[in-house]
């Protein structure tokens, strides 16, 4: 099976869940574990392979511009983690079925874990860092979800809030940190970044990417100082906690670390970094979690002190500390998940997870007190279980570690392993040891089969990992450890090593912890009165400033003045025009000027006076919009006189749609803006404003002043536009072939702008404040008493068909000679604004039959669907084709798929335009009802096919 099948198996297995909860909860687990069962059946098809040393690839080409390719490869430390990401996940999702309650939305659940297991896998099976970063930022997401799972619990929300702004923080340090790996390599691929060591380790970007990179992995795996996210995650159902604390999200940043470990270890930044992180995150993590009540909040300490304990074998950069890491690996994974399970079933039967309101346990509930006392013992160290085997190996190397006098670090690693034996034997003591109660929030029993089988059998792989460790574990601690340590490593996990200096150090640990334990009362009372810094706070406090220095920020930027907007984006673009000038080389274009002649120059004089009045002129409303007008019909006849007609009768229909639509939106505002500005204001934005256009004319000046050494786009359409796109209309070529997929953004946008319209309008004449202002609206200026001049009427009845042909040769002609589907659409939606204008609203809706909403629906299908064709000739979408026909007795014409697309163009304009209009005229109307200015256009029985209904 394919990697990149197995990886996506996953994310498949997400989509069914949710579909398959109305057929029960049964179906709907069913599901999801289908797809866990056959990715991992998929993984264990590839492990007789990579046991014998082989490494798995699959290469998918996805992005090779950016170095960016779904490539996937697995080898032993990929093995092992995608084993237990998907095994322990497969009895995550048996524990859940019956864990999670009939309130609880079983689809949901599941659909998150699948979602979240899947980011796991592809981070352990990637070989192309870019992707693997991607899945990182997954698991962030996904783990927020499922923390957040039950969001009535205001400790699930935030416990959900604080992982996600420490991992994801931490993510975003560690994409840099990559970058500047692959960098450093020349490859984005794992695969060769590992065989760059050397150059690695000698570039002077080792330092920063080691501390990015380190800041990513502590984050995730809840490495001091950031090891108190973990503990608030509890919140989470004790199946999502069992499941990160065990096999993923806390493990990616231990992975991580070994996956790098070729090429980052080996130095003194790497030795004090990870095993000092380690080690006192090892302690802080022990210590803390002999005082928690909570059982789950004992059992969350304890994973960030064994994580601790893994980063600091990790550190010490041997291939013997790198054996011992994942053997520890493999027995915290196995003890830590049925830890967590038997203590959701505690709470699950008992009715709570208060340690000092349970005790007397054993009898109750014998098989969950036998997974507990198993798995507390090898978390203790205590033989012959997993735990005992790893803790020896960790005692080994840090003697090995401390040979040289370090005897610091010997002293903190025992009394870590001390705190560990204290909370572990307490766990066991204090739980199910003792009398018997007699308030217990519920009777306390063994609940039924499908809760307890997982953890169950987690409990006999302890055992038998301990028994027999060389023959169950061996091969794939081998193998993972040396795809750690990137060569062969020697394996020998035994009990008896004879009388070496670990096994006194396990001894003074074990006895250490028995009197811890037996001392707890006392040492509770000293731990309670004691002050000491509260993580939680300082997070909060810390998230608090920032919060408050962002707002303050953001409140002075963002003040809701529109003015203070427009002057920093262009003062920010003058400002670095202006740095560009003076560091930049450029000397004075060498291209002759060309004569001017006096038409053009007249025009030029009457788009600058425009220009001006405008800006002077501009409170009042009315002038401004006559003067926009004019600065508009200037443009058109420039672009006339520079041989561009297609621009030129588009920026003249839209100038006429753009002065109708104004006009009637005018009609319901002040006629005159109000003075808003002091005159100091003033004489600051004509500062800005004037750098800014002095900045504009002397780029115009440089560009037109000199000739381009390499060919220009604009070359290429001329040269390709009839080759390519079948027309030899540059311009109506460039929007339905080679920029088609702009053109259709545009038109999509064009459409949302209509709706909004139409959204507000219906606001507006539904109710509220508005409304009442609408009603009670006079007129500040006296109406024509003739609302519909007769020979306006029949001017524009008369002209209707001849403009909707005109239309129509319009949008035929395009991809040849001037038109298209954009400038035909808007000269027959000015047709049909004139019979609005003249005939009035009323009038005009009850002779349409068109729907506004489906017009622009429809062109926007019919320019999707014209571009996705395209895929079924395996080309890009939006490729357009063409091709000559001849039908007799006709000449040879041409048929391009750039027409139905330029159809699409069409539709949309129009409805767009005859939306925006019906939305505003219905304002004018309900406002007409009031004052009673328009009683012969207002006809209740007439349907309104453009706006009403709807």
């Amino acid at each position: 099976m394919s990697l990149a099948l197995i990886a996506a198996l996953p994310f498949l297995g997400a989509l069914f869940p949710g579909l398959m909860i109305r057929a029960g909860r049964g179906p709907s687990a069913l599901a999801a574990a289908a797809a866990n069962a056959l990715a991992l059946l998929g993984l264990l098809i590839h492990a007789p392979a990579v046991l014998r040393g082989e490494v798995i690839h699959t290469r998918i080409e996805w992005l090779p511009g950016l170095g960016m390719d779904a490539n996937f490869f697995l080898d032993g430390l990929g093995l092992l983690f995608a084993g237990l990401i998907l095994g322990i996940g497969l009895l995550i999702i048996l524990y859940a079925r019956y864990y999670l309650s009939k309130s609880d939305p079983m689809g949901q659940f599941y659909t998150y874990l699948m979602l979240f297991q899947g980011a796991m896998v592809g981070i352990v099976l990637s070989d192309n860092i870019l992707v693997l970063l991607v899945f990182w930022e997954l698991t962030s997401l996904s783990s927020f979800l499922l923390i957040g799972y039950w969001k009535h619990l205001p400790e699930g929300r935030q416990g959900a809030r604080m992982a996600l702004i420490v991992t994801a923080s931490g993510g975003l340090a560690m994409i840099a940190g990559m970058l500047i790996l692959g960098h450093v390599a020349g490859s984005h691929d794992l695969s060769v970044i590992l065989t760059q060591a050397g150059a690695i380790q000698a570039s002077e970007w080792y330092l920063p990417a080691l501390l990015l990179i380190l800041l990513g992995c502590f984050t995730k795996s809840a490495q001091f100082p950031f090891h108190f996210w973990l503990p608030h995650a509890m919140a989470a159902p004790t199946p999502v906690s069992a499941y990160l604390h065990s096999a993923t999200m806390v493990k990616a940043g231990l992975f991580l670390m070994a996956r790098l470990w070729p090429v980052l270890s080996g130095t003194a930044e790497w030795f004090w970094l990870v095993a000092g992180a380690g080690l006192i995150t090892m302690v802080i993590g022990a210590v803390i979690g002999l005082f928690k009540d909570d059982l789950k909040a004992l059992l969350a300490f304890s994973t960030v002190s064994h994580l601790g304990l893994i980063t600091m074998l990790l550190g010490f950069g041997t291939k013997a500390a790198a054996v011992a890491a994942v053997f520890h690996i493999i027995a915290h994974a196995s003890f830590k998940a049925a830890l967590f399970m038997a203590a959701g079933i505690v709470d699950h039967e008992a009715g709570t997870r208060d340690i000092k309101r349970l005790g007397g346990l054993r009898t109750l509930m014998p098989v969950t007190f036998a997974i507990v006392a198993v798995a507390a013992l090898s978390m203790a160290g205590i033989p012959p279980l997993n735990g005992f085997l790893s803790k020896e190996m960790m005692l080994e190397e840090v003697l090995h570690a401390g040979a040289g006098g370090g005897w610091l670090l010997v002293v903190l690693a025992t009394v870590g392993a001390a705190f560990s034996v204290a909370y572990s034997f307490r766990l066991i003591a204090h739980v199910f040891l003792g009398p018997v109660r007699s308030d217990y929030p519920h009777h306390p029993h063994d609940p039924g089969f499908g809760m307890w089988a997982a953890p169950a059998l987690l409990a006999v792989l302890v055992v038998l990992i301990g028994l027999w460790p060389m023959t169950l574990a061996g091969g794939i601690v081998a193998a993972a450890a040396g795809a750690v340590t990137g060569g062969a490593v020697t394996v020998n996990i035994h009990h008896w090593h004879g009388l070496v200096p670990a096994l006194f150090l396990s001894i003074v640990a074990v006895g250490t912890g028995l009197v811890l334990v037996g001392g707890h009362r006392r040492l509770d009372a000293i731990w309670t009165a004691v002050p000491r810094p509260e993580a939680k706070r300082i997070f909060d406090a810390i998230v608090d400033a920032c919060a408050a220095v962002a707002r303050g920020f953001t409140d002075g930027l963002h003040n809701g003045a529109l003015t203070r907007y427009l002057a920093i984006f262009t003062l920010g673009v003058v400002v670095a025009g202006v740095w560009a000038f003076r560091t930049g080389t450029h000397a004075p274009g060498d291209r002759l000027l060309t004569e001017i002649a006096p038409v053009p120059v007249v025009a030029w004089v009457a788009l600058v006076i425009c220009s001006v009045l405008l800006m002077v002129l501009h409170r009042d409303r009315l002038l401004a919009l006559v003067l926009i007008a004019v600065v508009g019909l200037m443009v058109s006849i420039t672009f006339i006189y520079l041989s561009a007609p297609d621009l030129a009768l588009t920026q003249i229909s839209v100038e006429v749609v753009t002065v109708v639509l104004m006009l009637l939106a005018l009609n319901f505002l002040p006629k005159r803006t109000p003075v808003e500005s002091g005159a100091s204001k003033r004489l600051r934005d004509l500062i800005v404003a004037g750098a800014a256009g002095v900045g504009v004319a002397a780029l115009a000046y440089a560009l037109m002043t000199r000739d381009f050494a390499f060919p220009t786009i604009s070359d290429y359409h001329l040269a390709h536009s009839k080759s390519g796109g079948g027309g030899t209309n540059v311009v109506n070529v460039i929007l339905v072939d080679f920029r088609g997929y702009d053109t259709f953004g545009e038109i999509t946008v064009v459409g949302i702008a209509a709706l909004l319209v139409f959204a507000l309008t219906e606001t507006l004449l539904r109710g509220g404040r508005a409304n009442r202002r609408l009603l009670a609206w006079v007129p500040d200026q006296r109406r024509a008493g003739d609302r519909h001049p007769m020979m306006a009427v029949i001017a524009t009845r008369m002209i209707l068909p001849v403009a909707l042909v005109v239309g129509v040769y319009i949008f035929l002609r395009g991809h040849n000679d001037p038109g298209g589907g954009f400038i035909a659409g808007l000269v027959v939606a000015i047709a049909l604004l004139m019979q609005y204008m003249a005939s009035g609203f009323a009038w005009a809706d009850a002779r349409q039959r068109l729907d506004y909403h489906a017009l622009i629906g429809a062109g926007v299908f019919v320019a999707g669907l014209t571009g996705i064709g395209a895929w079924f000739a395996g080309r890009p979408f939006l490729t357009s084709d063409y091709g000559y026909v001849r039908i007799p007795p006709l000449e040879e014409f041409e048929l391009a798929t750039a027409a139905i697309f330029d159809l699409g163009v069409f539709l949309t304009v129009v409805g767009a335009v005859m939306l925006m209009l019906a939305s505003l005229t219905r304002i004018a109307i309900r406002a007409g009802e009031t004052v009673n200015i328009e009683p012969m256009d207002v006809d209740p029985s007439a349907p309104s096919h453009g706006t009403e209904g709807r």
